[in-house]
């Protein structure tokens, strides 16, 4: 089955596959929304644990999917070779920075009082989804990017590894909708509503996808770049809020058993198919 998804979408426009990728990760998001129809609310060391395992997969997805082959793309020898992903490491991790003190938005298990960026009276269910379409920003960049640079034929990028990026992503955004929606549930919305707000979170995933497919196939040049700017981005968003959000309760060993887990299924897929 993956064999057949990879070679059909070797067959077709990059922009294209870029699209269908990261229409698949929003529509796990939007089944990982779903679930507030059929459950009243949800565990919290569960929802530590699945926020554990989304670390873990961005982590793992920003070296072995990102940043090794930018690294491995790049030319020159010794430290001229790491500079352009150093480069674009840095700048991907401003650029959420920047963001992250501009837009309003709410993490999961924090009080409104300590929503961050501009101050708003935004309702906090907003804020949390702005939250999330924060991090789905970089996620989104990443699998575009990727398949724009298999279709300039850069070494180091495959179709493989982009599809596995795909999937990983995929799995991790599944949880998040659920993470989204639930607290959304538990405040007094509508489960339609709900289900509604919590696969919003990760439409900008298309968008970014798209966005990043057609600038590496338009700026070549750009690529070893663009892929360590959205690893930057991801360790951003990891650091800075999905680790955080695991720390607030009893469940911390569950958390960083469910980071190591998901990075090894991150690792592991990486390197089987790409």
């Amino acid at each position: 089955m993956i064999d057949q998804i990879i070679t059909y979408l070797e067959s077709i426009n990059p922009i294209l596959a870029a699209l269908y990728a990261t229409l698949f990760t929003w529509g796990l998001t939007a089944l990982g929304a779903s679930l507030v129809f059929f459950f009243k609310g949800m565990n919290r060391a569960v929802l530590d644990g699945m926020l554990g395992f989304t670390g873990g997969v961005m982590v793992a997805a920003s070296f072995w999917s990102l940043l090794n082959p930018a690294i491995e793309m790049s030319a020159g020898e010794g430290f001229v070779k790491v500079i352009p992903a150093a480069v674009g490491f840095f700048l991907g991790a401003l650029f959420l920075f920047g963001l992250d003190k501009v837009l309003p938005h709410l993490h999961i298990n924090f009080r409104t009082e300590e929503a961050e960026g501009v101050k708003t009276p935004w309702h906090r269910t907003t804020l949390l989804v702005l939250a999330i379409t924060l991090h789905n920003i970089p996620e989104g960049l990443a699998v575009g990017v990727l398949f724009g640079g298999v279709a300039a034929g850069f070494d180091g990028a495959t179709i493989g590894g982009a599809v596995a990026l795909a999937i990983g992503i995929g799995l991790q955004n599944f949880p998040e909708g659920f993470a989204v929606a639930m607290p959304m549930r538990r405040q007094g919305a509508s489960r339609r509503k709900s289900f509604m707000y919590g696969q919003l979170s990760a439409i900008v995933e298309p968008i970014a996808g798209v966005l990043g497919a057609w600038a590496v196939l338009t700026f070549e040049p750009i690529l070893p770049y663009a892929l360590a700017f959205a690893a930057g981005a991801m360790i951003f968003v990891v650091v800075e809020e999905v680790i955080p959000e695991t720390q607030r309760d009893k469940y911390t060993d569950i958390a960083t058993m469910g980071f190591i887990g998901g990075f090894i299924i991150m690792m592991s897929m990486d390197v089987a198919l790409g």
